[in-house]
């Protein structure tokens, strides 16, 4: 059991025995992560100077937005805004919102998968994924760069096991070896598995390139024609943001025919796409390669509006209107490619900030060409302890993720402030060393 869990049931008990007694097996197991919301909840106290920690798009110290979402805020019907949306969301929304998938995703067409779904943003997708797929000792492989949520919803609350491979392997690719070597492992004793892969990566802001995306998919097929049954889930959570060489589409248009044996399952959302955070839109996709998708997908959403119903009952409905009406806007693809354009100049610039010299001496980037984020490897200097004296002494917020590993969220900083950034970081690593 994870050790904050153990200390909140420790003070339950002390506090009311009885109270304790009353805790299900998954109420003992659960806990509050001290991972990225803590460690923002920090730096929104002490970081007066550059906050690089939650996955915000700023601008001008802003919120970034599309500027045509803010007329709609007064242009709502009464129904729009104050009666209940149904539980598998606004018809029209998910229509608008599988034209989109084919139009981002052109190997799409042709193809059959479901109609998206609405939900509470994507963790609400990896609830809705957990509840239907995965129980008690149901193997959940992911790459080790992770969002920590993940843990959370498959562990703690399904009581599933995270089986991890190493991300990158030492040319600094996708690590297809470790990936394909760790899914013979699991499917040496599970006749299924449940695959995650977050692309742009969270944290690291990595995107495969079209030949390892091709090389994944010949691994999860091979793996399933041995009769695996595998659920492979796309986390896009950032999709879009692809900056330089990667594959441009989601992984979802590989696997949603892939194989019988394979049900894909796309995880997206308005949220960061549509730069609307706060809306909390999001929308989950099935694929399969069925002789039946209409009987298929039928079921699957029916279930899924099962899960939706015990919990949350239905998603806001005045978001959904607002992104309905976003997505017939004319301007809405403009909007998109200007704040793009704005992010693709950051990840550039900060390319160039990175090859300076003398950070080499320090730390090393792992592969980033895509998303919100970048990680620094560090070489002798502690990320958590990195992280806390980059508050204390110079009001800098950054997420520390593993011993070695800090995150920056480049999204969060103005093109013309990178260089400041680093070199305060840079500082602040040789500080702590000559200690």
């Amino acid at each position: 059991m994870n050790p904050l869990a153990l200390e909140l049931n420790k003070n339950i008990q002390e506090s009311s025995q009885p109270v304790f007694d009353c805790l299900s097996e998954q109420g003992r197991k659960m806990f509050f992560p001290a991972g990225i919301l803590t460690q923002s909840g920090e730096a929104k106290k002490k970081a007066t100077r550059f906050n690089a920690t939650i996955g915000i798009a700023l601008e001008n110290n802003e919120p970034m937005h599309l500027p045509i979402t803010r007329k709609y805020f007064d242009n709502l019907s009464l129904t729009e805004f104050y009666s209940y949306a149904p539980p598998g969301g606004r018809e029209k929304l998910r229509e608008l919102w599988k034209e989109k998938l084919v139009k981002c995703n052109p190997s799409l067409i042709n193809k059959d998968f479901s109609l998206p779904m609405v939900t509470n943003a994507l963790t609400h997708g990896l609830c809705i994924t957990g509840d239907l797929f995965v129980g008690k000792d149901d193997v959940v492989i992911i790459p080790d760069k992770l969002w920590g949520t993940y843990l959370l919803n498959f562990e703690t609350r399904k009581g599933g096991r995270v089986a991890t491979f190493p991300m990158f392997n030492e040319d600094k690719g996708f690590n297809l070896e470790g990936l394909r070597e760790t899914i013979k492992k699991e499917a040496a004793t599970k006749q299924k598995l449940v695959l995650i892969l977050c692309f742009p990566n969270n944290p690291t802001g990595y995107t495969p390139l079209p030949r390892e995306a091709e090389a994944i998919f010949e691994i999860v097929r091979n793996q399933a024609e041995e009769g695996t049954r595998i659920v492979a889930v796309s986390d896009d959570a950032y999709f879009g943001l692809f900056y330089e060489d990667s594959v441009k589409e989601s992984l979802f248009s590989g696997f949603c025919d892939l194989h019988e044996n394979v049900l894909a399952v796309k995880l997206d959302g308005a949220t960061k796409e549509s730069f609307a955070w706060g809306f909390r839109t999001g929308f989950i996709t099935f694929g399969n390669k069925t002789d039946q998708p209409d009987l298929l997908y039928k079921a699957l959403e029916t279930k899924s509006k099962g899960v939706i119903r015990s919990t949350i009952s239905s998603c806001n409905h005045s978001s959904q209107a607002i992104i309905e009406k976003i997505l017939q806007d004319p301007g809405y693809w403009r909007n998109q490619e200007d704040k793009f354009g704005i992010m693709e100049k950051r990840v550039l610039r900060l390319k160039e900030v990175l090859k300076k010299e003398k950070y080499k001496e320090v730390w090393e980037p792992y592969p980033f060409n895509s998303g919100y984020f970048m990680c620094l490897r560090l070489f002798r200097v502690n990320a958590h302890e990195l992280r806390l004296y980059l508050l204390d002494q110079y009001g800098v917020g950054t997420i520390s993720c593993g011993e070695f590993d800090l995150r920056i969220a480049f999204s969060c900083i103005e093109e013309d402030q990178l260089d400041e950034l680093y070199e305060i970081i840079y500082k602040a690593v040789k500080e702590m060393e000559n200690r």
